[in-house]
Protein backbone atom coordinates (compact mmCIF):
# COMPACT_ATOMS: atom_id res chain seq x y z
CA UNK A 1 0.00 0.00 0.00
CA UNK A 2 1.07 3.56 -0.99
CA UNK A 3 0.99 6.47 1.39
CA UNK A 4 -1.95 9.27 0.20
CA UNK A 5 -2.74 12.62 1.43
CA UNK A 6 -5.80 13.95 1.13
CA UNK A 7 -6.30 17.32 0.70
CA UNK A 8 -9.30 20.14 0.66
CA UNK A 9 -10.35 20.56 -3.17
CA UNK A 10 -11.47 23.85 -4.58
CA UNK A 11 -14.73 25.25 -2.72
CA UNK A 12 -14.98 28.27 -4.92
CA UNK A 13 -14.83 30.96 -2.67
CA UNK A 14 -14.78 29.73 0.53
CA UNK A 15 -11.82 30.30 3.08
CA UNK A 16 -11.39 29.64 6.14
CA UNK A 17 -13.98 26.94 6.65
CA UNK A 18 -14.63 25.34 10.04
CA UNK A 19 -14.83 22.29 10.84
CA UNK A 20 -17.22 20.76 12.56
CA UNK A 21 -17.51 17.41 12.37
CA UNK A 22 -14.79 14.67 11.34
CA UNK A 23 -16.14 11.27 10.61
CA UNK A 24 -13.91 8.96 10.92
CA UNK A 25 -10.83 7.81 13.01
CA UNK A 26 -7.14 6.52 12.68
CA UNK A 27 -6.63 3.00 11.85
CA UNK A 28 -10.25 2.63 9.84
CA UNK A 29 -10.66 1.49 6.27
CA UNK A 30 -12.34 3.85 4.39
CA UNK A 31 -13.80 3.72 0.61
CA UNK A 32 -13.55 6.00 -2.49
CA UNK A 33 -16.01 8.54 -2.00
CA UNK A 34 -16.91 7.91 1.79
CA UNK A 35 -17.11 11.89 3.73
CA UNK A 36 -14.58 11.96 6.22
CA UNK A 37 -15.19 15.42 7.84
CA UNK A 38 -18.09 17.79 7.44
CA UNK A 39 -17.58 21.69 6.72
CA UNK A 40 -20.07 24.51 7.76
CA UNK A 41 -19.86 28.31 6.36
CA UNK A 42 -22.50 31.14 7.25
CA UNK A 43 -23.80 30.19 3.71
CA UNK A 44 -24.03 25.88 4.26
CA UNK A 45 -22.82 22.97 5.72
CA UNK A 46 -20.79 20.23 3.27
CA UNK A 47 -19.29 17.44 3.67
CA UNK A 48 -15.58 16.43 2.21
CA UNK A 49 -15.25 12.69 0.74
CA UNK A 50 -12.19 10.78 -0.07
CA UNK A 51 -10.26 10.44 -3.67
CA UNK A 52 -9.31 6.81 -2.35
CA UNK A 53 -10.03 3.96 -0.43
CA UNK A 54 -7.56 2.72 2.11
CA UNK A 55 -6.71 2.83 5.57
CA UNK A 56 -6.36 5.96 7.85
CA UNK A 57 -2.55 6.40 8.92
CA UNK A 58 -3.16 9.95 10.57
CA UNK A 59 -6.11 12.56 11.01
CA UNK A 60 -4.61 15.86 10.58
CA UNK A 61 -7.34 18.01 11.56
CA UNK A 62 -9.87 18.35 14.42
CA UNK A 63 -13.51 20.04 15.22
CA UNK A 64 -13.01 23.82 15.42
CA UNK A 65 -9.95 23.61 12.82
CA UNK A 66 -10.01 26.58 9.89
CA UNK A 67 -9.42 25.42 6.31
CA UNK A 68 -8.86 26.32 3.29
CA UNK A 69 -8.48 24.57 -0.20
CA UNK A 70 -5.39 22.45 -0.05
CA UNK A 71 -5.10 22.20 3.53
CA UNK A 72 -3.95 18.09 4.22
CA UNK A 73 -7.23 16.32 6.24
CA UNK A 74 -5.18 13.41 6.60
CA UNK A 75 -2.88 10.76 5.38
CA UNK A 76 -3.98 7.13 4.34
CA UNK A 77 -2.10 3.67 3.13
CA UNK A 78 -3.66 3.46 -0.25
CA UNK A 79 -4.71 0.45 -1.63
CA UNK A 80 -3.55 -1.02 -4.66
CA UNK A 81 -5.06 -0.02 -8.18
CA UNK A 82 -6.76 -3.34 -8.84
CA UNK A 83 -8.28 -3.47 -5.59
CA UNK A 84 -9.73 0.29 -5.79
CA UNK A 85 -11.38 -0.48 -9.12
CA UNK A 86 -13.47 -3.40 -7.94
CA UNK A 87 -13.95 -1.25 -4.78
CA UNK A 88 -14.83 1.80 -6.89
CA UNK A 89 -17.66 -0.64 -8.75
CA UNK A 90 -19.41 -1.42 -5.51
CA UNK A 91 -19.14 2.21 -4.07
CA UNK A 92 -20.87 3.65 -7.06
CA UNK A 93 -23.76 1.13 -6.94
CA UNK A 94 -24.05 1.94 -3.34
CA UNK A 95 -23.31 5.38 -2.81
CA UNK A 96 -23.87 6.96 -5.86
CA UNK A 97 -26.28 9.63 -3.99
CA UNK A 98 -23.62 10.74 -1.14
CA UNK A 99 -21.27 11.94 -4.02
CA UNK A 100 -20.71 15.70 -4.16
CA UNK A 101 -19.20 17.73 -6.98
CA UNK A 102 -17.02 19.82 -6.01
CA UNK A 103 -16.32 22.94 -8.96
CA UNK A 104 -13.83 21.83 -11.24
CA UNK A 105 -12.58 25.74 -11.79
CA UNK A 106 -12.28 28.68 -9.95
CA UNK A 107 -16.05 29.77 -11.16
CA UNK A 108 -18.39 31.40 -8.30
CA UNK A 109 -20.81 28.09 -7.31
CA UNK A 110 -22.41 26.64 -4.42
CA UNK A 111 -21.78 23.78 -3.05
CA UNK A 112 -24.85 21.41 -3.27
CA UNK A 113 -25.56 17.42 -2.08
CA UNK A 114 -28.87 16.12 -4.28
CA UNK A 115 -29.73 14.85 -1.38
CA UNK A 116 -29.33 17.91 0.84
CA UNK A 117 -30.37 20.53 -2.05
CA UNK A 118 -33.46 22.91 -1.08
CA UNK A 119 -33.84 25.80 -3.56
CA UNK A 120 -30.36 26.64 -3.85
CA UNK A 121 -29.47 26.45 -0.58
CA UNK A 122 -27.70 22.88 1.21
CA UNK A 123 -29.69 21.79 3.89
CA UNK A 124 -27.39 20.86 6.87
CA UNK A 125 -27.69 17.75 8.18
CA UNK A 126 -24.76 15.23 9.78
CA UNK A 127 -24.75 11.65 7.79
CA UNK A 128 -26.36 9.63 10.58
CA UNK A 129 -29.07 12.32 10.64
CA UNK A 130 -29.28 11.91 6.91
CA UNK A 131 -29.45 7.97 6.69
CA UNK A 132 -32.06 7.94 9.16
CA UNK A 133 -33.72 10.21 7.36
CA UNK A 134 -34.15 8.02 4.31
CA UNK A 135 -34.97 5.41 5.96
CA UNK A 136 -37.97 6.94 7.54
CA UNK A 137 -38.64 7.82 4.14
CA UNK A 138 -38.68 11.64 4.99
CA UNK A 139 -37.98 14.57 2.71
CA UNK A 140 -35.40 16.78 4.82
CA UNK A 141 -36.68 19.93 3.17
CA UNK A 142 -39.53 19.63 4.99
CA UNK A 143 -38.16 19.35 8.27
CA UNK A 144 -37.15 22.54 9.86
CA UNK A 145 -33.49 22.45 12.07
CA UNK A 146 -33.33 23.80 15.89
CA UNK A 147 -29.39 24.14 15.43
CA UNK A 148 -27.51 26.77 14.74
CA UNK A 149 -27.71 27.57 10.83
CA UNK A 150 -31.06 25.70 10.79
CA UNK A 151 -29.18 22.01 11.50
CA UNK A 152 -30.94 19.34 11.56
CA UNK A 153 -31.39 16.72 14.21
CA UNK A 154 -32.52 13.80 15.16
CA UNK A 155 -34.52 15.29 17.21
CA UNK A 156 -35.67 17.92 14.54
CA UNK A 157 -36.74 14.06 12.30
CA UNK A 158 -38.35 12.68 15.52
CA UNK A 159 -40.99 16.14 16.20
CA UNK A 160 -41.67 16.25 12.45
CA UNK A 161 -42.66 12.74 12.09
CA UNK A 162 -45.18 13.05 15.35
CA UNK A 163 -46.73 16.07 13.05
CA UNK A 164 -47.22 14.45 10.46
CA UNK A 165 -49.06 11.62 12.48
CA UNK A 166 -51.15 14.16 14.10
CA UNK A 167 -51.83 15.84 11.12
CA UNK A 168 -53.09 11.90 9.42
CA UNK A 169 -55.33 11.37 12.45
CA UNK A 170 -56.93 14.50 12.65
CA UNK A 171 -57.64 15.41 9.06
CA UNK A 172 -58.35 11.09 8.56
CA UNK A 173 -62.10 12.05 7.63
CA UNK A 174 -61.17 14.88 5.62
CA UNK A 175 -59.09 16.21 3.20
CA UNK A 176 -57.27 19.25 4.52
CA UNK A 177 -58.38 22.18 3.51
CA UNK A 178 -55.67 25.41 2.60
CA UNK A 179 -57.41 28.94 1.87
CA UNK A 180 -55.90 30.84 -0.41
CA UNK A 181 -56.35 34.57 -1.44
CA UNK A 182 -58.53 34.84 -4.76
CA UNK A 183 -56.31 37.95 -5.12
CA UNK A 184 -52.30 38.55 -4.90
CA UNK A 185 -51.46 41.46 -2.14
CA UNK A 186 -49.13 42.94 -4.76
CA UNK A 187 -52.41 43.89 -7.28
CA UNK A 188 -53.31 46.19 -4.32
CA UNK A 189 -49.96 48.50 -3.74
CA UNK A 190 -46.52 48.06 -3.08
CA UNK A 191 -45.71 44.95 -0.99
CA UNK A 192 -42.36 43.25 0.60
CA UNK A 193 -42.05 39.87 0.94
CA UNK A 194 -40.01 38.37 3.68
CA UNK A 195 -38.80 34.89 5.21
CA UNK A 196 -40.69 34.19 8.53
CA UNK A 197 -37.78 34.12 11.74
CA UNK A 198 -36.62 30.72 12.16
CA UNK A 199 -38.19 31.36 16.08
CA UNK A 200 -41.59 32.14 14.63
CA UNK A 201 -41.51 29.39 12.74
CA UNK A 202 -40.82 26.77 15.31
CA UNK A 203 -43.08 28.76 17.66
CA UNK A 204 -46.19 28.84 15.04
CA UNK A 205 -46.66 24.95 15.06
CA UNK A 206 -46.37 24.41 18.70
CA UNK A 207 -49.25 27.12 19.06
CA UNK A 208 -52.11 25.77 16.28
CA UNK A 209 -51.16 22.36 18.12
CA UNK A 210 -51.72 23.74 21.64
CA UNK A 211 -54.79 25.90 20.69
CA UNK A 212 -56.41 23.34 18.31
CA UNK A 213 -55.82 19.98 20.68
CA UNK A 214 -56.48 21.69 24.32
CA UNK A 215 -59.90 22.87 25.22
CA UNK A 216 -58.66 26.66 26.56
CA UNK A 217 -60.91 28.50 29.06
CA UNK A 218 -60.04 31.84 30.20
CA UNK A 219 -60.74 33.46 33.97
CA UNK A 220 -60.18 37.22 34.49
CA UNK A 221 -59.16 38.73 37.67
CA UNK A 222 -58.73 42.17 38.97
CA UNK A 223 -55.68 41.74 42.02
CA UNK A 224 -55.26 44.59 44.06
CA UNK A 225 -51.39 45.17 44.76
CA UNK A 226 -51.17 48.48 46.79
CA UNK A 227 -49.39 46.88 49.69
CA UNK A 228 -47.03 44.91 47.44
CA UNK A 229 -46.04 47.74 45.25
CA UNK A 230 -45.65 49.85 48.92
CA UNK A 231 -43.17 47.20 49.70
CA UNK A 232 -41.10 46.80 46.54
CA UNK A 233 -40.79 50.69 46.44
CA UNK A 234 -39.85 50.70 50.33
CA UNK A 235 -36.97 48.03 49.77
CA UNK A 236 -33.44 49.28 50.45
CA UNK A 237 -29.84 47.99 51.23
CA UNK A 238 -29.27 47.54 54.84
CA UNK A 239 -25.95 49.30 54.29
CA UNK A 240 -25.42 51.28 51.55
CA UNK A 241 -29.03 52.74 51.41
CA UNK A 242 -29.75 52.38 48.57
CA UNK A 243 -32.65 51.30 46.64
CA UNK A 244 -33.10 47.50 45.64
CA UNK A 245 -34.92 47.28 42.08
CA UNK A 246 -37.17 43.90 42.00
CA UNK A 247 -39.18 43.44 39.00
CA UNK A 248 -42.80 43.12 40.19
CA UNK A 249 -42.90 39.54 38.12
CA UNK A 250 -40.75 38.47 40.76
CA UNK A 251 -43.37 38.77 43.35
CA UNK A 252 -45.82 36.87 40.82
CA UNK A 253 -43.68 34.35 40.29
CA UNK A 254 -43.45 33.55 44.17
CA UNK A 255 -47.23 33.65 44.54
CA UNK A 256 -48.17 31.47 41.71
CA UNK A 257 -45.40 28.90 43.07
CA UNK A 258 -47.65 29.14 46.74
CA UNK A 259 -50.60 28.59 44.57
CA UNK A 260 -49.44 25.25 42.80
CA UNK A 261 -48.66 23.68 46.28
CA UNK A 262 -52.01 25.00 47.20
CA UNK A 263 -53.68 23.70 44.16
CA UNK A 264 -50.95 20.66 42.47
CA UNK A 265 -53.73 19.90 39.16
CA UNK A 266 -51.64 22.95 38.18
CA UNK A 267 -48.27 21.66 38.25
CA UNK A 268 -49.25 18.71 36.19
CA UNK A 269 -49.20 17.40 32.49
CA UNK A 270 -51.78 15.05 30.97
CA UNK A 271 -50.57 11.73 29.31
CA UNK A 272 -54.18 10.82 27.11
CA UNK A 273 -52.31 8.37 25.63
CA UNK A 274 -52.38 6.37 28.72
CA UNK A 275 -54.85 7.76 30.82
CA UNK A 276 -52.45 9.22 32.98
CA UNK A 277 -51.65 12.37 34.66
CA UNK A 278 -48.37 13.52 35.62
CA UNK A 279 -47.82 15.19 38.82
CA UNK A 280 -44.65 17.22 39.21
CA UNK A 281 -43.11 17.89 42.08
CA UNK A 282 -40.93 20.86 41.64
CA UNK A 283 -41.46 24.49 40.66
CA UNK A 284 -39.97 25.32 37.35
CA UNK A 285 -41.95 28.63 36.11
CA UNK A 286 -41.51 29.38 32.51
CA UNK A 287 -41.37 33.15 31.48
CA UNK A 288 -42.37 34.51 28.11
CA UNK A 289 -39.27 36.66 26.84
CA UNK A 290 -39.87 39.18 23.82
CA UNK A 291 -36.51 39.22 21.80
CA UNK A 292 -35.32 40.57 18.43
CA UNK A 293 -35.46 36.79 17.12
CA UNK A 294 -39.03 36.00 18.39
CA UNK A 295 -41.03 35.09 21.79
CA UNK A 296 -38.91 32.59 23.72
CA UNK A 297 -40.51 31.04 26.98
CA UNK A 298 -37.04 29.65 29.42
CA UNK A 299 -37.72 28.09 32.81
CA UNK A 300 -36.31 29.27 35.91
CA UNK A 301 -35.87 26.55 37.71
CA UNK A 302 -36.68 25.81 41.51
CA UNK A 303 -38.36 29.11 42.13
CA UNK A 304 -39.51 27.74 45.47
CA UNK A 305 -35.93 27.49 46.92
CA UNK A 306 -35.26 31.54 45.93
CA UNK A 307 -36.00 34.65 47.91
CA UNK A 308 -37.12 37.69 45.67
CA UNK A 309 -33.94 39.18 45.04
CA UNK A 310 -32.55 35.60 43.80
CA UNK A 311 -35.62 35.51 41.40
CA UNK A 312 -34.98 38.98 39.98
CA UNK A 313 -31.13 38.44 39.04
CA UNK A 314 -32.06 35.04 37.64
CA UNK A 315 -34.77 36.28 35.23
CA UNK A 316 -32.52 39.61 33.90
CA UNK A 317 -29.81 36.62 33.77
CA UNK A 318 -31.97 34.32 31.76
CA UNK A 319 -33.85 37.63 29.13
CA UNK A 320 -29.83 38.25 28.50
CA UNK A 321 -29.16 34.75 27.39
CA UNK A 322 -31.89 34.41 25.57
CA UNK A 323 -31.67 38.02 23.34
CA UNK A 324 -28.50 37.01 22.32
CA UNK A 325 -29.53 33.33 21.71
CA UNK A 326 -26.77 32.01 24.15
CA UNK A 327 -29.50 29.96 26.15
CA UNK A 328 -29.16 26.33 26.18
CA UNK A 329 -32.28 24.06 24.28
CA UNK A 330 -33.29 22.43 27.35
CA UNK A 331 -34.45 25.17 29.31
CA UNK A 332 -37.03 26.15 27.07
CA UNK A 333 -38.67 22.45 28.23
CA UNK A 334 -39.81 21.44 31.60
CA UNK A 335 -42.01 23.56 33.28
CA UNK A 336 -44.48 23.94 35.75
CA UNK A 337 -46.58 27.06 34.72
CA UNK A 338 -45.81 29.41 32.74
CA UNK A 339 -45.99 33.31 32.94
CA UNK A 340 -46.65 35.91 29.91
CA UNK A 341 -46.30 39.49 30.91
CA UNK A 342 -47.47 42.64 28.99
CA UNK A 343 -47.00 44.79 32.01
CA UNK A 344 -43.79 46.59 30.49
CA UNK A 345 -45.97 47.52 27.06
CA UNK A 346 -49.37 47.89 28.05
CA UNK A 347 -52.81 46.49 27.86
CA UNK A 348 -55.36 44.75 30.14
CA UNK A 349 -56.85 41.36 29.82
CA UNK A 350 -56.06 38.68 26.88
CA UNK A 351 -56.43 35.29 26.17
CA UNK A 352 -52.54 33.86 26.66
CA UNK A 353 -52.38 29.81 24.89
CA UNK A 354 -51.44 27.13 27.38
CA UNK A 355 -47.30 26.48 26.50
CA UNK A 356 -47.95 22.33 25.92
CA UNK A 357 -47.51 19.87 27.94
CA UNK A 358 -48.41 22.52 30.93
CA UNK A 359 -51.71 22.78 31.84
CA UNK A 360 -52.42 26.47 32.68
CA UNK A 361 -50.61 30.14 32.03
CA UNK A 362 -51.01 33.51 33.73
CA UNK A 363 -51.38 36.66 31.81
CA UNK A 364 -50.15 39.49 33.33
CA UNK A 365 -51.15 43.23 32.08
CA UNK A 366 -50.04 46.55 33.22
CA UNK A 367 -50.94 48.06 36.59
CA UNK A 368 -53.25 50.95 36.71
CA UNK A 369 -54.90 52.82 39.45
CA UNK A 370 -58.48 52.34 40.36
CA UNK A 371 -60.86 54.46 42.55
CA UNK A 372 -63.32 52.71 44.86
CA UNK A 373 -65.01 53.31 47.78
CA UNK A 374 -64.45 52.46 51.64
CA UNK A 375 -66.91 53.24 53.46
CA UNK A 376 -67.67 56.89 53.84
CA UNK A 377 -64.24 57.60 51.47
CA UNK A 378 -63.02 57.44 47.90
CA UNK A 379 -59.45 55.79 47.97
CA UNK A 380 -57.17 54.96 45.01
CA UNK A 381 -55.96 51.00 44.59
CA UNK A 382 -53.15 49.78 42.56
CA UNK A 383 -54.83 46.81 40.18
CA UNK A 384 -52.85 44.32 38.67
CA UNK A 385 -55.05 43.12 35.52
CA UNK A 386 -54.98 39.21 35.61
CA UNK A 387 -55.81 36.23 32.89
CA UNK A 388 -55.52 32.81 33.37
CA UNK A 389 -56.09 30.19 30.96
CA UNK A 390 -56.31 26.80 31.65
CA UNK A 391 -56.79 22.96 30.08
CA UNK A 392 -60.64 22.47 31.34
CA UNK A 393 -59.70 18.68 30.33
CA UNK A 394 -59.04 18.41 33.64
CA UNK A 395 -59.11 21.85 35.48
CA UNK A 396 -62.53 22.97 35.89
CA UNK A 397 -63.87 26.30 36.35
CA UNK A 398 -64.27 26.47 40.10
CA UNK A 399 -61.23 25.58 40.21
CA UNK A 400 -59.56 27.89 38.14
CA UNK A 401 -61.87 30.32 40.28
CA UNK A 402 -60.28 29.32 43.35
CA UNK A 403 -56.67 30.00 42.22
CA UNK A 404 -57.31 32.85 41.30
CA UNK A 405 -58.38 34.08 44.30
CA UNK A 406 -55.69 32.31 45.71
CA UNK A 407 -52.86 34.59 43.67
CA UNK A 408 -55.07 37.89 44.66
CA UNK A 409 -54.88 36.75 48.52
CA UNK A 410 -51.08 36.05 48.22
CA UNK A 411 -50.28 39.14 45.91
CA UNK A 412 -52.77 41.75 48.15
CA UNK A 413 -54.12 42.50 51.73
CA UNK A 414 -52.17 38.98 52.96
CA UNK A 415 -49.08 39.65 51.40
CA UNK A 416 -46.62 37.90 52.73
CA UNK A 417 -42.99 38.47 51.19
CA UNK A 418 -42.05 41.10 53.42
CA UNK A 419 -39.39 38.37 54.47
CA UNK A 420 -38.33 36.58 51.42
CA UNK A 421 -35.94 39.48 50.39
Amino acid sequence: MAEQKIIVPNIGDFKEVEVIEVLVKEGQKIKKDESVITLESDKSSVEVPSNFSGIIKKINIKVGDKVSEGTTILSLNREEKSQQVTQNQNDNTENKNEIIDFPKNNKKKDIQSPSLTVEGKVKPASPNVRKFIRELGANISTITGSERSGRVTKDDVKDHIKDKLSDTSALSTQKKKISKNEYEHSEFGKIEVKDIPRIKRLSGSHLIKSWSEIPHVTQHEEVDITEMEEFRSSLRDLYTDQKISITPLAFIMRAMVNGLKAYPNFNASIDPENGKVIYKKYFHIGVAVDTPHGLMVPKIRDVDLMDIKEISQKLRTVSKLCRELKIDKKEFFGGSMTISSLGGIGGTFFTPIINSPELSILGVGKSYDKVVKNGNQVITRKILPISLSYDHRFIDGAEGAKFCVHLSQSLGKKFAFKLAV
